[in-house]
C-alpha cells in the first residue's frame, strides 16, 4: 500500500472542514478527542465524514464515478459512526481516537465496505515495515544501469537523479523532492535509455500537479534538464549535461556556440553574428528559466525552439535573446536594445505573437500575425486570392478573407452567358488550401472568410459547417463570419423585411457604411420591386437572424462581426474600407486588390502589471513603450511573401498591441469577474494601455516620422479612439458605450496633432492562447474555463489548476484531497462545493458560471479605447433561442466590433481520472465542448467548438 494511500487512512481528526456533498452531521457541542500524545482537543464529527473520503478515494480511486460513489455514502456512515459514539455518552465526554477509530471500523464493515476495511486495519502494520524497507533502500546503493547513447550498460547515476530532483524541488513551497524521487523509482528498470531516464522524473511531478501547482514548475525544471543535455549535447557532439547551477557558469559560451550552429544549420540569420555576442551573454539572466510551468516550457520545447535533425539546441533564455536580436537588427545600438527587447520577454511581461517568436533571427524573418484579403470578382482574381492565402500561410499567417464581392447563385455570367454557381465552390477551394498549406509544417493552415450579411448566397454560407448535405458544398475546415451592417440590425429590431442581393449587381454596398450605405440599399430595394434587378430574394431579417444563431450554435459558425463600427471608428476610413476582421476577429484594417492588410500582433501581460493596491501605471507605461517600438520594427524587418502586403505593411505601419491576464488580473485583486468593480478594472486597465500605446506611437514618429498616410487620418483630426465613438453615435442613435474617461486626453490629442502617428493602429486584443501558456497566465480577456481542468493543444494534454485559488485555499485550510476530488466532481467549478465560503465561490467562477453580458459590458469599455478590435469568446452554459438573441443583440447595442467563439457547455461529461497510476500520458479527457447536446433553437442536436482544440488553429 501506498504512503499517501496510508495518510488517507488514519481516521484521525483534522483541520480540515466537512465533505461538501455528504449531508452535514449534526452539531455535538461539548465533546472532546483525546490524542495520542495526550492533547486534548474538541470532537468534531464533520472531521470523520473528510477522513472517510479519503479512505475510499485512496482505496477505490479518484475518478469522477468513485467520487460521487464516495460522496453518497460518506454522511450515512458518519451519522452511524456519530451515533455510535454519542448514544450513552453525555455533554463533556472525552473519545480516545482508538474508540473513534473502532467505531469507524465497524461502520465500514456493517457497510460491507470490506476492502477499506481491511486497508484500514492493516495500514499500521504495513507501514511500519514499508518505512523500514525505504530506508534500508536509501541506504544500499542502486545496483541498476542504464543504457548510453551509444547502447552500452553503464551505472544508473543515483546521486546526480537525486541532485537534479532536489535543485528542481528548491525555493518552492508545499513540494516534495523525496516523494518525486520515489516515484521516479518506481518507474526505473535495469537498461533505461538516457532519454528515458530523463522523462521519468518529469512524468513523477506531473502525477502531483493536480494536488499542488508548484509541481508544475517542478515539471518544468526537469524538463529544463532534459532540455539542457539535449542542446549540449548537439552543440558537443558527445554526450554533454549540466544542471542548472552548472549551466549558470557555461550560458555564455553555450551561448556563442548557439548562435555559430544556427547559423551553420541556416537556422538563424547570418547577421546575428555581427552583434557583440560576449555583451549579449552577458546580459542574459540563466534563472528566468525557472519561471516557467511545464504547460509553458513543454510548449516551447514542442513547437518553438529551433531543431535540427530532430534535436533541440535552443535553450529558452538563447531563444528569447534570438527574437530580440531579431528584432533589433536596425537599430543603431541594436545591442542594447536586443537587451531592452531580452528582458522584457524574458520576464514574461510582454509576450511577441506566435509567427514573430517563430521567425525573428531566422533567414525568413516572416514576423506578422495576420493578413486580410478582399476577393475580386473574376477568375484571376479569385484564384491569385487563394495562391495568396497559401504563399501567407506557409510561414504562419493567419488569413481573413472577405468574399462578398464574388458574385452569387443564379447571377449571369457575361462572358459565357451562363449563371454562376456562387461564391460557396470557390470557398471550397480555399478550405483545402488551407488543409494543404499548413504553415511550414508547423500547425495547420488557418483562415476565415467573411460575407454581408446582404449576399445572395448568406443562407448557403451559413450552412457550410455543417455535417450534413452535400459535402461539395461544405468547408469543414475554414471558419467563418458574418459581416453584419447595422442596417440590418435595425431590420431585426424592428421586425421589418430584409432584401438578398448578388454584388454584380449592387457593386457599391461593399464599400458603403452608415447612411450612405442605408441609403444605397433601399435603391437597390425599389429597383428590385420595379423589375430592375435580376437576383433578389425578400425575407424577414428576424428569421436570417434566427438562422444565423441557430447555426452559430449548432456548428460554432459563422462568427457574428459588424460592418459599421468597424469602419465607422476606423482611423483609416480616408484612404480606404474594413471589408471584413481576421482569422480571430480582432484587425479591423483596409483591404482593396492593391493592398492586403497586415497586422502584428504582441500582448502585454496584466497580471504582471497589477498589485493587490491596483494597477501598476509606470511599470506599464515601460512596457508599452518598448513594446511598440518592438512590434514597429516587425514592420521593417519582415519577410513579405506578397508586394500587396508589403505595400499596405509599409504605407500604413499597423501594430495590434493587446493583453492576456486579464482573470488573473481580477484575482490578484479579488475583483470577481461578474461585478461592476471587474468591468470598471476593464475600463480603467484599457484606458491605460490605450493611452501609453498611442503615446509610444506619437513619440516613435518623432524619432522616426509619421506614418506615410497620415494626413487625412482620424488621427490627423484629433480624433481619438474614444473620440470615434461620435462617429458611430451619429449614424446609429440608439448606441449604448460608455463615454467616461480618467487621464489627459486633450494633452495627448494635441500632441498626436502635431508631432503624428507612427503607426495607423496600435492596438488588437488578440486570442493569446499558446503564448499565454508559455507566460503562464489565463489567456487574454477569457474569464477561466475550470479551476482545474485537462488542457489539449498540440503539445499533448496537461492538468491545469488554478494556483491562485489553490494558496487562498490553503490561507484557509480549506486545500485538500478531498477539494481536488470535489473539483473533478463538478467538473472544475467551485459554485457547488458547500464547503467553500461564498467570496472563494464569486471570485473564482468558471467562464460557464458568469453571465454572458457581463463579458459584453467589460468588452464595451475596452471597445471605447482600442482602435481595432478584441477576440470575445462569447460563454453560455444553458443556450436557448432567446438568450442567444439577447447576448448578440446587446454586443451590438454596446458598440462592439466582432464577437469570436461562441462556447456552449455540454450536457453531459466524460469520466475523469486520477493521474496517479498511469504512465504520465492522461487518461482524462479533452476539455473540448464538442458532446451533441439538445438544441434550444430549433431542437437540433449541436457542437460547440473545443476549447483549445489541438485542431482548431483559431486557438493557437
Amino acid at each position: 500500500m501506498s504512503s499517501t494511500a496510508e495518510a488517507a487512512l488514519r481516521i484521525e481528526p483534522e483541520h480540515l472542514p466537512p465533505q461538501e456533498r455528504a449531508r452535514k452531521p449534526e452539531s455535538t457541542p461539548g465533546y472532546q478527542v483525546i490524542r495520542r500524545n495526550g492533547a486534548v482537543t474538541p470532537f468534531d464529527a464533520a472531521k470523520i465524514a473528510v477522513a472517510l473520503t479519503k479512505a475510499f478515494l485512496a482505496v477505490e480511486g479518484n475518478s469522477a464515478a468513485a467520487s460521487r460513489r464516495v460522496h453518497d455514502i460518506v454522511a450515512e456512515l458518519t451519522d452511524e459512526i456519530v451515533a455510535s459514539l454519542t448514544r450513552r455518552g453525555e455533554t463533556g465526554r472525552a473519545f480516545q481516537i482508538e474508540d473513534i477509530q473502532d467505531q469507524v471500523e465497524l461502520a465500514l464493515m456493517r457497510g460491507g465496505h470490506h476492502k477499506v476495511a481491511r486497508a484500514y486495519v492493516l495500514y499500521r502494520e504495513a507501514h511500519a515495515r514499508e518505512r523500514a524497507a525505504v530506508k534500508a533502500e536509501e541506504a544500499a546503493p542502486s545496483s541498476l544501469k542504464m543504457k548510453a547513447a551509444d547502447g552500452a550498460l553503464v551505472p544508473l547515476d543515483e546521486a546526480r537523479l537525486q541532485a537534479v530532483i532536489e535543485e528542481s524541488t528548491e525555493g518552492l513551497e508545499d513540494v516534495s523532492a523525496k516523494a518525486i524521487l520515489a516515484e521516479t523509482h518506481r518507474n526505473v528498470y535495469d537498461g533505461i535509455s538516457v532519454d528515458e531516464l530523463a522523462l521519468a522524473p518529469i512524468l513523477s511531478a506531473r502525477t502531483l500537479i493536480e494536488t499542488e501547482p508548484n509541481y508544475s514548475k517542478v515539471a518544468a525544471r526537469l524538463l529544463l534538464d532534459k532540455l539542457r543535455r539535449e542542446a549540449l549535447t548537439f552543440l558537443a557532439g558527445r554526450p554533454e549535461q549540466a544542471t542548472q547551477a552548472e549551466m549558470a557558469e557555461r550560458y555564455g559560451a553555450y551561448f556563442r556556440a548557439y548562435v555559430k550552429a544556427g547559423i551553420a544549420e541556416e537556422l538563424i540569420e547570418p547577421e546575428l553574428v555581427r552583434f557583440d555576442l560576449d555583451r549579449l551573454a552577458a546580459a542574459i539572466e540563466p534563472e528566468r528559466d525557472l519561471a516557467f510551468d511545464y504547460l509553458g516550457l513543454q510548449t516551447l520545447y514542442d513547437r518553438y525552439l529551433l531543431h535540427a535533425r530532430g534535436n533541440r539546441f535552443e535553450l529558452p533564455q538563447a531563444f528569447f535573446m534570438r527574437v530580440a536580436m531579431g528584432l533589433a537588427l536596425r537599430e543603431v545600438d541594436r545591442e542594447a536594445r536586443a537587451i531592452e527587447f531580452y528582458r522584457l520577454l524574458s520576464s514574461f511581461d510582454f509576450m511577441a505573437s506566435t509567427p514573430t517568436l517563430f521567425n525573428a533571427g531566422t533567414p525568413r524573418p516572416q514576423l506578422s500575425s495576420c493578413f486580410l484579403t478582399s476577393v475580386a470578382d473574376d477568375l484571376d482574381g479569385i484564384f491569385k486570392a487563394v495562391k495568396d492565402n497559401a504563399l501567407l500561410a506557409k510561414y504562419s499567417g493567419g488569413l481573413g478573407n472577405d468574399w462578398t464581392r464574388v458574385r452569387g447563385l443564379g447571377a449571369h455570367i457575361k462572358g459565357t452567358n451562363g449563371q454562376s454557381q456562387g461564391v460557396v465552390p470557390f470557398l471550397k477551394v480555399a478550405n483545402d488550401t488551407a488543409i494543404a498549406v499548413n504553415q511550414g509544417g508547423k500547425r495547420k493552415g488557418a483562415v476565415c472568410a467573411y460575407l454581408e450579411t446582404w449576399h445572395i448566397d448568406i443562407e448557403e454560407f451559413l450552412d457550410l459547417r455543417k455535417n450534413t448535405g452535400d459535402d461539395r458544398r461544405r468547408t469543414h475546415d475554414m471558419n467563418t463570419a458574418n459581416w453584419v451592417p447595422d442596417l440590418f440590425m435595425e431590420r431585426v429590431e424592428e421586425n421589418a423585411t430584409w432584401t438578398l442581393f448578388s454584388p454584380d449587381e449592387t457593386p457599391d454596398l461593399h464599400d458603403l457604411t452608415g447612411a450612405a450605405f442605408r441609403s444605397a440599399y433601399e435603391a437597390y430595394e425599389a429597383k428590385a420591386e420595379a423589375g430592375e434587378i435580376r437576383v433578389f430574394k425578400r425575407m424577414n431579417a428576424v428569421d436570417l437572424w434566427r438562422r444565423m444563431l441557430t447555426m452559430l450554435f449548432e456548428t460554432g459558425h459563422p462568427w457574428i462581426t459588424f460592418k459599421d463600427p468597424c469602419n465607422l471608428r476606423s482611423p483609416q476610413g480616408h484612404v480606404g474600407n474594413v471589408h471584413s476582421s481576421n482569422l480571430c476577429t480582432e484587425i479591423t484594417l483596409n483591404t482593396s486588390d492593391d493592398e492586403v492588410a497586415v497586422c502584428n500582433l504582441g500582448s502585454v501581460n496584466l497580471a504582471a502589471h497589477v498589485t493587490p493596491q491596483g494597477l501598476d501605471r509606470e511599470k506599464l507605461k515601460r512596457t508599452v513603450r518598448t513594446a511598440m517600438r518592438m512590434l514597429d520594427n516587425v514592420v521593417d524587418i519582415n519577410f513579405y511573401t506578397i508586394p500587396e502586403a508589403r505595400r499596405s505593411n509599409l504605407r500604413h505601419r499597423p501594430v495590434g498591441l493587446g493583453l492576456m491576464g486579464f482573470q488573473d488580473a481580477l484575482q490578484v485583486l479579488h475583483l470577481p469577474y461578474a461585478s461592476e468593480e471587474a468591468v470598471a478594472f476593464a475600463d480603467e486597465s484599457m484606458e491605460a494601455l490605450s493611452f501609453e500605446a498611442i503615446s509610444g506611437s506619437v513619440d516613435l514618429a518623432a524619432e522616426r516620422g509619421r506614418y506615410s498616410s497620415f494626413e487625412g487620418s482620424l488621427w490627423s483630426k484629433g480624433v481619438l479612439p474614444v473620440d470615434s465613438i461620435e462617429r458611430l453615435q451619429a449614424e446609429r442613435p440608439s448606441l449604448e458605450m460608455d463615454r467616461s474617461a480618467r487621464l489627459d486626453w486633450e494633452s495627448l490629442r494635441q500632441r498626436v496633432m502635431a508631432v503624428g502617428m507612427r503607426n495607423s493602429n496600435c492596438m488588437a486584443i488578440a486570442p493569446t492562447a499558446t503564448i499565454s501558456n508559455i507566460c503562464g497566465v489565463s489567456q487574454s480577456i477569457e474569464p477561466a474555463y475550470q479551476n482545474l481542468f485537462v488542457k489539449s493543444n498540440m503539445s499533448g494534454d496537461f492538468t491545469v489548476v488554478n494556483a491562485a485559488l489553490v494558496r487562498d485555499l490553503k490561507a484557509r485550510g480549506l486545500w485538500d484531497e478531498v477539494t481536488v476530488s470535489d473539483l473533478k466532481y463538478y467538473d472544475g467549478s467551485v459554485g457547488e462545493i458547500a464547503r467553500l465560503p461564498d467570496d472563494i465561490k464569486a471570485l473564482y467562477a468558471t467562464a460557464f458560471e458568469i453571465d454572458p453580458a457581463w463579458l459584453i459590458e467589460a468588452a464595451s469599455r475596452r471597445q471605447k479605447w482600442i482602435d481595432q478590435a478584441q477576440s470575445l469568446n462569447i460563454y453560455m452554459a444553458n443556450a436557448s433561442g432567446r438568450k442567444l438573441d439577447e447576448t448578440y443583440r446587446l454586443a451590438w447595442k454596446r458598440g462592439l466590433k466582432t464577437t469570436y467563439y461562441l462556447r456552449s457547455r455540454s450536457a453531459t461529461h466524460v469520466e475523469k481520472s486520477t493521474l496517479k497510476g498511469t504512465d504520465g500520458k492522461l487518461n482524462a479527457v479533452s476539455v473540448a465542448e464538442v458532446a451533441a447536446v439538445p438544441s434550444a433553437l430549433n431542437g437540433a442536436r449541436v457542437q460547440a467548438c473545443a476549447i483549445d482544440d489541438p485542431e482548431c488553429e483559431a486557438c493557437q
